[in-house]
């Protein structure tokens, strides 16, 4: 499967090298910039499969990158390339619709296999920060947000079982297996699913099943 990717960083020698190390494992640098000034109508052009974005930048950080992009109802996943362990920073990222929050001192071929799972539909986390968001989700759960339990019981029981699927990183095909029901199927709860929770991504979704205790994996 080839992979298209637009890369925003500010650090041009990191960039330069990722972009090296990305094209010498088959995946096609759409675009790479070093801010993410403009950011809607590049990647409005190039619809990328991915986009990888830099968490610290000047003028703009990485964080209002992605809500702006999401706002434009730009919806291929964004992923977070940083330095940053912050509890704060890898939360928000997710909330806001991130698809993946990985560190940048990873090795290549782990990016690569993370990208690829990412664009099957898998959120994904650096194993490093694990312990950081069970930690979070944990201490989340003692005090559920009250903002979110109207939606939650608006779900009907298999939407429950499939957002809790969804928060384990299932994508569509491996919750359809599980049920024994179509891609198709799995589609439309999903769509029911962001719909009644108010949010625009899958991400989001299984970000607030997570904090609900709905997913097996926490």
């Amino acid at each position: 499967m080839s992979l298209r990717i637009v890369l925003i960083d500010d650090h041009t020698l990191f960039r330069v090298g990722l972009e090296g190390l990305l094209e010498s494992r088959g995946i096609e640098i759409a675009a790479s910039v070093d801010s993410g000034e403009d950011c809607v109508q590049l990647v409005k052009d190039k619809q990328p499969d991915v986009v990888l974005l830099d968490m610290r930048m000047p003028n703009i950080n990485g964080l209002s990158v992605l809500k702006i992009l999401r706002e434009h109802e730009l919806n291929m996943p964004i992923v977070m390339l940083t330095t940053s362990t912050e509890e704060s920073d890898l939360l928000e990222s997710l909330r806001a619709g991130a698809q993946g929050y990985l560190l940048k001192d990873m090795e290549p071929d782990a990016l690569v296999i993370a990208l690829r799972d990412i664009v099957a539909g898998k959120t994904v986390v650096a194993p490093d920060l694990a312990p950081v968001l069970a930690r979070a989700v944990q201490g989340k759960s003692e005090e559920p947000e009250p903002s979110i339990s109207g939606p939650f019981d608006d779900l009907t029981p298999r939407e429950t079982e499939i957002l809790g699927l969804l928060a384990e990183g299932q994508s569509n095909k491996a919750i359809a297996r599980n049920l024994g029901i179509s891609d198709g199927t799995v589609k439309l709860h999903v769509k029911a699913i962001l719909r009644k929770l108010s949010v625009h991504s899958r991400v989001e979704a299984a970000v607030m099943a997570v904090e609900r205790g709905l997913s097996k994996n926490h």
